[in-house]
């Protein structure tokens, strides 16, 4: 099936952030990048924001479809627990666009939306507060195991960042290890040293 040219041309404004960063993305460098003129590109997109906005959504709309893929499953048929080994897993993918365009959307509401709507569905949400008793049923080591699944997301983020940022540095089966210790962490299984 044929791409269409809105999908062609977000493809290659993706491919322009992945080699050269956000900030190379005008008019001219994505027309060139998608062999259409700067009116071809117009139609589809009246302004810059329009087309960054676009490719927010494009961009996190894959990160999704990512997910999706690891688990086996659309979102609306996955339990927490199965959506949260599904973001840890792709975690283990970490793409240079991707990353920059997280970054960039910290400055822009309509352009965060995108990206927070994915994490919204996938991840843990941040802990509401933590309970005054030091006593609480099932805590290891002083952690609230309630806390566990919201951990595992930031050792999951971390995963991301650091492979994204100094990619290479782990051979498939080191980064195996260290997924399924943060699949298990978020599982609240833990194992003796």
């Amino acid at each position: 099936m044929r791409q269409s040219k809105r999908t062609e041309i977000l493809h290659a404004a993706q491919h322009i952030v992945q080699r050269d960063g956000v900030t190379a993305i005008t008019y001219e460098s994505v027309a060139a990048e998608a062999g259409l003129t700067k009116g071809g590109l117009l139609y589809h997109f009246p302004s810059r924001e329009d087309m960054l906005l676009a490719l927010h959504e494009h961009v996190a709309g894959q990160w999704e479809a990512c997910m999706e893929s690891e688990a086996g499953a659309p979102y609306e048929e996955l339990t927490p627990g199965q959506r949260l080994d599904a973001y840890i897993r792709a975690s283990q993918n970490p793409d240079r666009a991707e990353l920059l365009l997280m970054l960039e959307s910290a400055g822009d509401p309509a352009a965060q939306a995108a990206w927070d709507t994915v994490h919204d569905r996938w991840s843990p949400p941040p802990p509401r507060g933590t309970p005054d008793d030091a006593d609480v049923p099932g805590r290891a080591a002083g952690v609230d195991p309630d806390l566990l699944p919201f951990l595992a997301r930031l050792a999951a983020d971390g995963l991301w960042f650091y492979e994204a940022l100094a990619p290479g540095h782990f051979t498939e089966a080191q980064r195996s290890t260290i997924v399924e210790a943060i699949i298990r962490l978020g599982a609240g299984e833990h194992t003796q040293t």
